[in-house]
């Protein structure tokens, strides 16, 4: 490929930051050049870059001209001041933040599944979704458009990477300190999350759900195309570092058996299946998913319960598909797909 790009990453410090980076240096991005951005307080710090160290720069005095993709992982209320900038001087940004998620006029992208929406981008700006979404849509789509998608139950076991480092940091403090019998007190979560289990993640909203159940309702629909689709979230933060687990019952217009959706999964981009019935046979974030790229899928079974109901285990790296990796994906996209 000969042409190349001037990329941005926005939060370069942070969590997901870090490994867009990491990720654009591994798949070795069609880069002439790639910038680190930040607040101020981290300016001047650097990143690391494959085997070379980035300067970080700040933000808020950083001219976007000439940039042509900006990957944003810095939160919603700096993506909603900065992203239009780095628009309206020429780039095309593909956020991770729910800033834009639901406007109609920015597509909500996942590679796997709906790739072709990229090219609708009116306002240059490209939204990546929440990585429970995320994982969940990549093993749903090959399922929903054989045989249509009425109805989805999820429950989430979600780790604590999600909420970011402090959270980390929190997991780690408390398990140390259990261990030596002291009091883990909760300082990011309400409650201890050490050798427990919270079964909230984001703010309430008025319906009883919480935000992040609410984002699973809503983005599944608009990355599937399908706003008829019922969708049951309840969304629990679990003490895993990395790699988020969803238990998904669907329930399909026509019949599909459990054996051909796993044949539809086995040959699903980005899906691997791992769905042996012998102890160890599933996936989990520790054996199979954390640092690792694809969405694993196991426990494919029918719902005993209805005539048209499958259940799927679903487990991925939160940080690295459900963030980071998709980002670069979108991009590698773009540059392909002009």
């Amino acid at each position: 490929m000969s042409k190349t790009y001037k990329v941005a990453v926005v939060g370069a410090t942070g969590a997901v930051g870090e490994v867009m980076l990491s990720i654009l240096a591994e798949r070795r991005f069609p880069a002439s050049e790639v910038v680190a951005l930040a607040s101020s307080r981290s300016a001047g710090g650097k990143v690391s870059f494959g085997n070379r160290q980035l300067v970080v720069q700040d933000l808020a005095t950083f001219d976007p001209a000439g940039v042509d993709i900006a990957l944003f992982s810095a939160g919603g209320s700096v993506s909603k001041e900065y992203a239009p900038r780095f628009a309206a001087a020429g780039a095309v940004v593909i956020d991770n933040s729910s800033a834009f998620r639901y406007d109609a006029d920015v597509p909500l992208v996942v590679v796997e599944v709906n790739p072709e929406a990229a090219r609708d981008r009116p306002r240059g700006i490209i939204a990546n979704p929440n990585c429970s979404t995320m994982q969940m849509v990549v093993a749903l789509a090959p399922i929903h458009r054989k045989a249509g998608i009425e109805r989805l139950n999820i429950a989430t076991y979600q780790s604590v990477s999600g909420t970011g480092r402090l959270a980390l940091e929190e997991l780690g403090r408390q398990t140390a300190a259990l261990l030596n019998f002291q009091p883990a007190t909760p300082e990011v979560y309400p409650v201890q999350i050490a050798f427990n289990v919270i079964p909230h993640g984001g703010d309430f909203t008025d319906n009883g759900y919480t935000t992040e159940e609410m984002k699973l309702v809503w983005e599944t629909r608009k990355i599937l195309g399908d706003d008829a689709i019922a969708i049951n979230a309840t969304v629990v933060r679990v003490p895993v570092f990395y790699g988020h687990s969803e238990a998904v019952n669907i329930e399909t217009r026509d019949k599909l058996s459990a054996a051909d959706a796993r044949k539809l999964l086995e040959a699903a981009p980005g899906v691997e299946v791992v769905d042996e019935h012998v102890p160890g046979g599933y996936p989990t974030p520790v054996t199979h998913a954390s640092g690792t790229d694809p969405v694993y899928v196991g426990r494919i079974r029918d719902d005993i319960s209805h005539p048209r109901g499958l259940n799927l285990w679903i487990v991925s790296d939160n940080i690295r598909k459900g963030a980071a990796l998709n980002a670069v994906q979108i991009a590698e996209w773009l540059v392909l797909n002009p």
